[in-house]
């Protein structure tokens, strides 16, 4: 069933590239999640308990799909060489690190927090999303931010 789903997301992401670049549509999917992820906080803070358990299932969709559209993307295109010079790049590649770091390290944060919140253990999802609801913003905006910088600011002049 997941390689269903995994094709089905590859070729939403196709049609998707007919109307806009993939890297985009990714951009739009990590926007999408940081929207989610400080939505689902503001609902959470004021005791909403189910419309935040709809924005952060929505928001673990929008990564999930954001994901696989960018392992789909990289595995046909490869590495995109930033193309800035000076304190650009060196910004540039700092922000890449950390994001790469973090994202890495944010995959099993969501899925412990999201199990331990599905199985009502809401002290141990609570203690957990302290550390993953920050990170996991972190990780959506400079995923914006990236695509900003490398398709936009630094895009090569198209001839």
């Amino acid at each position: 069933m997941p390689h269903r789903r995994v094709a089905l997301q590859t070729r939403i992401s196709q049609k998707v590239g007919q109307l806009i670049s993939q890297p985009a549509w990714n951009a739009i999917l990590n926007g999408s999640s940081a929207i989610l992820v400080a939505t689902g906080y503001v609902l959470i803070r004021s005791k909403r308990v189910q419309a935040h358990k709809a924005c952060m299932l929505a928001a673990v969709g929008t990564s999930t799909a954001f994901l696989i559209s960018y392992v789909d993307y990289h595995l046909r295109v490869g590495s995109v060489r930033f193309p800035g010079q000076g304190i650009a790049r060196s910004g540039y590649l700092t922000m890449l690190g950390t994001h790469t770091i973090l994202a890495a390290a944010i995959v099993p944060l969501v899925i412990i927090t999201l199990l331990r919140a599905l199985k009502g253990r809401f002290s141990d999802h609570k203690r957990i999303a302290r550390w993953t609801l920050p990170l996991w913003a972190y990780v959506s905006v400079t995923g914006v931010l990236i695509y900003l910088l490398l398709y936009q600011v630094y895009a090569a002049p198209h001839p």
